[in-house]
């Protein structure tokens, strides 16, 4: 209970302040190329759960279901989503993804009670099919904006990495765990490691 007031209050204060920029980056998505600014994919939440992610656009339009191809359930340990010359990124967004301005939209899901600020990111539903028992492990909490695995490597880390993170966030999970966490991102969005 504590945790969702926290997230309701943080995210509204949030997008109220932030409302102008978030204008200013939805007009420069849209008039970057062709294709709407805002970029909503379906993603798996807590329990299984699926529900629309908002983001702002970062690809041309058709390109997010490019990694299918490069994606192997033989090897899904391994598979790593993001690369550093995806030729699927606009210019626009590639500056919104080195700093992390693409999630910015990700407050609205928090404010509705789909994600919460912490937790594991939201993942494919095509990449969930093919979780083990242990993997799913993760999807006993809600998704965050941020958590252990976007403060320990972000796009950088291959799959069973990143998992492995969010496992640890679920095991040990607090609110004093979660205050770290979201002093550590701005830091690690600064530093841009693990930054594609």
């Amino acid at each position: 209970m504590i945790k969702r007031i926290i997230d309701i209050v943080v995210s509204s204060v949030l997008i109220f302040l932030l409302s102008p920029l978030l204008v200013v980056i939805a007009v420069l998505v849209k008039f970057s190329s062709p294709g709407p600014a805002l970029f909503r994919p379906i993603r798996v939440g807590r329990d299984g759960e699926p529900f629309k992610m908002n983001k702002f656009r970062t690809m041309r339009v058709g390109g997010e279901k490019d990694w299918m191809q490069r994606f192997d359930p033989e090897n899904i340990d391994e598979f790593v989503f993001q690369s550093e010359d995806d030729p699927r990124i606009t210019k626009v967004g590639g500056f919104l993804r080195r700093t992390s301005l693409d999630e910015l939209p990700n407050f609205f899901n928090t404010f509705g009670g789909s994600m919460s600020l912490v937790g594991p990111r939201p993942e494919e539903p095509e990449v969930v099919a093919h979780y083990s028992p242990k993997m799913r492990g993760r999807l006993t909490v809600k998704p965050g904006i941020t958590g252990l695995a976007q403060v320990s490597g972000r796009g950088e880390l291959p799959l069973a990495d990143t998992i492995g993170y969010d496992l640890d966030y679920v095991k040990d999970r607090t609110l004093w765990m979660d205050l770290k966490l979201l002093i550590q991102t701005p830091l690690t969005i600064f530093s841009r490691r693990g930054a594609l």
